[in-house]
Formats: structure tokens, sequence, C-alpha cells
């Protein structure tokens, strides 16, 4: 199953963008993403190791490091990625060794996979959060 981390991250990082005046709790996030807080203050974690948010001890919610127009969707998904464990495409192991198919198909997936992986790790380079957050404000008078 594909994870959606990566998705509630920019999410999360949006609704921080669009709402600088104050610090969000997790709580009021989860309801944004409809989603448990402690998802929420996981992936927040996460994108604090980045050094995409700072939290504070004592202070709740979370802020923006730098702003929106420095922070592309790669940086995000590397921050929420697991160091490659999250693949955008899974091989299947153990095919049959005395299959020509078999002997050859991954080899051959690595590959294609590999490059469909780079093209889309450019295209998220090539987009940033300000970009996201003004599409997003632009397709509603406001977030409620």
């Amino acid at each position: 199953m594909t994870s959606n981390r990566f998705a509630v991250a920019v999410h999360i990082m949006t609704l921080l963008e669009t709402s600088k005046a104050a610090r969000l709790t997790s709580d009021i996030i989860a309801g944004s993403v409809n989603t448990n807080p402690v998802v929420i203050r996981r992936i927040i974690g996460s994108l604090n190791k980045a050094g995409l948010v700072a939290t504070s001890a004592g202070i709740a919610g979370a802020v923006i490091t730098r702003p929106a127009g420095e922070i592309t969707l790669f940086d995000i998904y590397n921050a929420v990625h697991n160091n490659g464990s999250d693949e955008l495409f899974a091989i299947h192991e153990k095919p049959n060794p005395a299959c020509t198919v078999g002997r050859h198909i991954q080899s051959s997936l690595e590959t294609a996979f590999n490059e469909a992986q780079k093209a889309m790790e450019n295209q998220l380079a090539s987009i940033t959060l300000e970009q996201i957050t003004q599409d997003v404000l632009s397709k509603t008078n406001g977030l409620k």
C-alpha cells in the first residue's frame, strides 16, 4: 500500500503557511487533515528533523522555518520518505530463476523504476510550497 505521509506533510505545510499569524496545534491540523493528532505529531517530527518546521518545548504548535518559496515539494518528500524505504515502485521478490523472464526481470525493472523515480523527484524539486499555497488559496475564499 502506498503511504500518504507525503500528501499529509504537504497539507500540514500548506496549512502552516496559510496560518502564519497563529501556531496551529496538532489537534487543529488533524481536524483539517481528518486524521488522528498522533499522525500529525509524527509527521511534524519528521518535518522538524529535516529543518522545515520548528517546534518549541512547552509551546503548542509548529512554524515554518523559511519562506515557502524556498521550500520545494522534494524537500517535503525527503523529510517524510523514510530514507528510501518507501519506494515509488516496489519490485517483487524472488522471481523464478529457472524462467528466462524471472531471471532478468528485476534488473530490467530496477533501471526503469529508478528513471521514473528520478523524473518524479525532479518534478517535485521544481514546485514550491508557495505555489501549492497560492493554488489552494485561489480555490477558496479562506480556509475554514
